[in-house]
Parts: structure tokens; C-alpha cells; sequence
């Protein structure tokens, strides 16, 4: 049974690929290909090229040059035709004024909006309660893990927290008997 569907489907995929032209891979390469030169060439009008033949050679022999040979050679002719690197004059007032923005903000502290929770420390006759908050908090956390993070004090409870949550989460947890500070 299964020598007779293999034979089949061979047979089958034969007559397929016979009637499929195999050079339609590089048909649609090719379709692909003229499509964006026809982009390309619609988008942008094409400069007027130089009748110079002179011109023309230099032109080639530029853009023949790997990146380190063009920085040389822009190094080269500052240094044979005299030019000086000079700034340029509309990008110096508008720096100027982000600077003294940027002055201005680093001279007022930053508030800050995430905080860490970090439990320091705790009451021992309070310990059974704060491990039961802590495996609360942390809901796939078992007693046995829960009890391990409290008595491997200071860690951190809870990360990335707004102001409001770490302040109600301190709240609780100094309300069992903890002591818990705010990074």
C-alpha cells in the first residue's frame, strides 16, 4: 500500500514540475528587479551628466574608493586647497538655547516616579504574619520559598513601583512591624 502511494505521488509531482517552467524563480527575480528600477527612476529625475570625458574619470575613479580611502583623500585636498573646518552658522544659535534648557532642568532635583520597595527588617513575634504578606504579594511563591526571602533580609519586595503603591505597600508592611524603606 505505501510502495503504491509513494510511486503515485512521485509520478504526480513529475507531471507537476513538467508542466511548470523551472525558470520561473529567476522570471519573478527578474520581474522583481525591474519593478524597483522603475521605482527608483520615477522618483527621482536623473542629473544632468558631464560630456567631460576628464570629469567622467574622476567621477569614476571616486566612487571606485573604499570609505577610508574617500576620508583621506577629503583630508588631502583640505590640506592642498587651504580649507579650514568651519561651523555652521545656523546650527550654533539653536544649540545655544537647548543648552541653557538643559541648565535649567539639571539645576531643579528630579522627582522621582518609580521606586523599590526593600524590606530591611522586622519584629520577630511579627514573622509569621510578614511571610503570609509576602507570599500574598507574590502569588506562585510556596510558604517554604516565602520563608526563605523574609529571613534573608534586606531584599527587595517589590520593583518599579509608582509613588502611591510603594507608599501602600510601606504603610503595610510597617503596620505588621517591618521596617521598610523606599529606593
Amino acid at each position: 500500500m505505501a510502495t503504491r502511494c509513494s510511486s503515485a505521488l512521485r509520478s504526480f509531482s513529475r507531471s507537476c514540475c513538467a508542466t511548470r517552467p523551472r525558470a520561473f524563480a529567476s522570471s519573478s527575480r527578474y520581474a522583481s528587479t525591474e519593478a524597483a528600477a522603475a521605482a527608483s527612476s520615477s522618483s527621482a529625475p536623473a542629473p544632468p551628466l558631464s560630456t567631460d570625458p576628464k570629469l567622467n574619470k574622476i567621477v569614476d575613479d571616486i566612487s571606485g574608493l573604499t570609505l577610508l580611502q574617500a576620508a583621506d583623500l577629503v583630508a588631502l585636498l583640505k590640506s592642498r586647497l587651504n580649507i579650514q573646518e568651519i561651523a555652521m552658522p545656523s546650527a550654533a544659535p539653536a544649540a545655544a538655547p537647548a543648552a541653557a534648557a538643559e541648565e535649567t532642568e539639571a539645576e531643579k532635583p528630579k522627582e522621582k516616579t518609580m521606586f523599590n520597595v526593600k524590606l530591611e527588617a522586622f519584629d520577630t513575634a511579627a514573622k509569621p504574619k510578614i511571610i503570609r504578606e509576602v507570599k500574598a504579594m507574590v502569588p506562585n511563591l510556596t510558604l517554604i520559598e516565602a520563608k526563605k526571602f523574609v529571613e534573608s533580609l534586606p531584599q527587595v519586595l517589590k520593583e518599579g513601583l509608582s509613588k502611591e503603591d510603594a507608599e501602600k505597600l510601606k504603610k503595610t508592611f510597617t503596620d505588621l512591624g517591618a521596617t521598610v524603606t523606599l529606593e
